[in-house]
């Protein structure tokens, strides 16, 4: 019996990661797989050690990385909802859906690939920012005056993020056949899960449960482990939320064969 099940379990891995791959490969074989990376890099590089201002590293003559932190949750949001879009949209528009969700291949094994394949690319974009953490490590004076153990809680906490808007941004392109569509639809939802409950949490009618509201928004959690704190209670937070849009996005899918 345990053979059987480990057999399975082995057959279903092997399936998701040709899916990962595919859904890797696709994302490389056009141009807006480098254009998503180039702008975040970009972006993030010119306003940390090129435009004046409060998020420039030498401006502010601190050693740390806050205002990389404070940027790339907005940055992030036009970002991962542009690797996202295509997850299951394009499939979608080129028919080949119905193709894929008739191969013996569970539903949940499919959103997951795409989840993992739209992650891994989060994580290609996040990494080459550690050139940033080794700058300002031999800036610092004396080198390495740097809060390393905080600046890696914030890379984790980043990280975590961006998995809750991939996990959005699957559950919007599961929702239309149309990229733009999907796109728009998982900025919206990111940026209300980001700030929205802290709107929701600042009115005055809702001063009694507005803390209660606030803690279900993405913010609340971030900001915790933005400062490097890795508290339990924010890493289920987001855990529970990426698992909460990967079930939407296979209902979603499984929706399209009792129609």
């Amino acid at each position: 019996m345990k053979t059987e099940k480990s057999v399975n379990f082995v057959g279903k891995i092997r399936k998701m990661w040709t899916l990962f791959r595919k859904e890797i490969n696709f994302f490389f074989n056009s141009l807006i797989g480098y254009i998503v990376l180039a702008v975040f890099l970009l972006g993030t590089g010119l306003f940390l050690w090129v435009f004046p201002g409060q998020f420039n590293v030498m401006d502010m003559q601190q050693a740390n990385l806050d205002a990389l932190f404070i940027l790339a949750p907005w940055i992030f949001l036009f970002l991962v909802p542009a690797i996202t879009m295509k997850t299951f949209a394009e499939e979608k528009r080129t028919g080949t859906i119905e193709l894929l969700l008739t191969r013996p291949i569970s539903d949940m094994t499919v959103v997951m690939a795409k989840f993992l394949a739209s992650v891994t690319i989060v994580l290609m974009a996040l990494l080459p920012t550690l050139i940033y953490f080794s700058t300002v490590y031999y800036l610092a004076e004396p080198t390495g005056n740097v809060d390393v153990a905080g600046t890696f809680g914030s890379f984790i906490g980043l990280f975590l993020l961006a998995s809750v808007y991939s996990a959005i941004g699957v559950f919007a392109s599961a929702m239309t056949d149309n990229q733009i569509v999907a796109f728009i639809l998982a900025a919206l939802l990111s940026f209300f899960f980001y700030m929205g409950f802290d709107a929701l949490g600042g009115l005055k009618m809702m001063s009694e449960i507005g803390n209660i509201i606030v803690s279900f928004g993405i913010s609340e959690h971030y900001a915790s482990m933005s400062r490097g704190v890795i508290d339990s209670r924010d890493v289920i937070y987001f855990l529970s939320a990426i698992a909460l849009f990967l079930f939407l996005s296979r209902v979603k899918i499984q929706s399209r064969k009792w129609a």
